[in-house]
């Protein structure tokens, strides 16, 4: 066995492994479509936007598509367009954008637990929260379905509507339907580390009439188009610029995603049989997009905790992210809410994301595999060596 850097050894990789290296196009072929739009000094909102739209329409097979910004202006606006008040229910255990958009709208959080196996939304603790919500929020954490269609029951049950964050989960199916298609509404993200790329962007797709319309006018301040505003809606429209960047990307994307699927599976094979290695469970039937791929560690079984384990990767080269530590409801922003949350709090305490982009090699994730396991095999050594630091 090669001996761990963090017990003295050489480290495995002379050059860091970053967490992620976007998979970006041509530069030349992201200049050749813009060319026409910057030609014309159509910068914004302009042909390549609709252009998009209409592809993403067509790929997930939904109505509407509406480009913004980003996918917290668009969180903001689909939550602006279902014109709620009061309380808004969704997980602790997601990235804080998906309460900061409930926040901006003058709605009140209201955190529920997650599933430590899945990760996703905790539906039955979610039924028992539910009894003063006015709007039902869920995530498709990491890039896996969150099981929509219950949640969508959930969401009905209670007569209220559903919006899912799906910033991780562009490409993502359920039971073979497309994530984007469930709900009232769900927001993609395009930012470098996700697996579609635009640069900044986000994507709202939703099969309302009404929302779709209220998104279109919001993201330009609510104009319609005489500066008569219907609302206080947002600057949020997107650039042709990152327009070009999403389509060349999109060109790309089946063959990108599958890569990263196939590292996925990788990691699963190496690490599925480490004592006290947990792996995000995905049901059978669903293809999560593997935004990140996050393990959670146990630390009685594996022999240190997740914060050694991110050290030891760390002398090794290795880069990593701990998402969601803090979850949202342990943030300073949210510091007035009230929630017990300790299922969520353990979990956030265990998880760390891998690097898993298409660039990776087998190699490479062959070898983090191989770390992680070691680290566990030596774990008592290892936690004195780092309590000696």
């Amino acid at each position: 066995m090669t001996v761990l850097a963090v017990l003295g050894g050489q480290r495995r990789f002379a050059e860091n492994v970053p967490f992620v290296r976007p998979s970006v196009p041509p530069l030349e072929s992201v200049t050749s479509r813009l060319a026409p739009s910057y030609d014309a000094g159509l910068l914004t909102n302009g042909p390549l936007v609709r252009e998009l739209e209409a592809a993403v329409a067509q790929r997930l097979g939904v109505r509407h598509v509406v480009a913004v910004a980003n996918c917290t202006a668009g969180l903001m606006l689909a939550i602006r367009a279902l014109d709620v008040q009061g309380d808004a229910l969704l997980p602790s255990f997601t990235f804080s954008a998906s309460a900061h958009a409930i926040a901006w709208n003058a709605l009140r959080p209201r955190f529920a637990e997650c599933d430590p196996a899945s990760m996703q939304l905790d539906l039955d603790d979610a039924k028992g929260r539910l009894d003063s919500a006015s709007l039902l929020v869920a995530t498709h954490v990491f890039g896996a379905p969150c099981r929509p269609d219950a949640v969508e029951d959930l969401a009905a049950s209670a007569g209220i509507p559903v919006v899912f964050d799906a910033a991780h989960a562009f490409g993502a199916t359920h039971d073979g339907r497309a994530v984007g298609t469930f709900g009232d509404v769900e927001v993609f993200s395009l930012t470098p580390t996700k697996p579609l790329v635009a640069g900044e962007g986000g994507l709202v797709a939703t099969n309302r009439d009404d929302v779709a319309g209220s998104v279109r006018i919001g993201r330009d301040y609510a104009n319609p188009g005489n500066y008569d505003t219907r609302f206080v809606g947002l600057n949020a429209r997107m650039s042709e610029l990152h327009a070009a960047v999403a389509l060349e990307s999109l060109a790309r994307f089946d063959v990108d995603l599958a890569r990263r699927r196939a590292i996925a599976q990788r990691y699963r094979d190496a690490l599925s049989s480490v004592p006290g290695v947990r792996l995000q469970q995905v049901p059978a039937g669903d293809l999560s997009t593997y935004k990140d791929f996050t393990i959670a560690i146990d630390a009685g079984s594996f022999g240190i905790d997740r914060d050694a384990l991110v050290i030891a990767l760390r002398a090794e080269g290795v880069d990593t992210r701990c998402y969601f530590d803090p979850p949202v409801h342990r943030q300073y922003a949210y510091r007035d809410v009230e929630a017990d949350l300790p299922v969520t709090r353990a979990v956030a305490s265990q998880v760390v994301s891998l690097p898993i982009y298409p660039r990776l090699s087998d190699e490479t994730v062959d070898a983090i595999a191989q770390v992680i396991a070691d680290v566990g095999t030596h774990g008592a050594d290892v936690a004195r060596a780092i309590t000696a630091v």
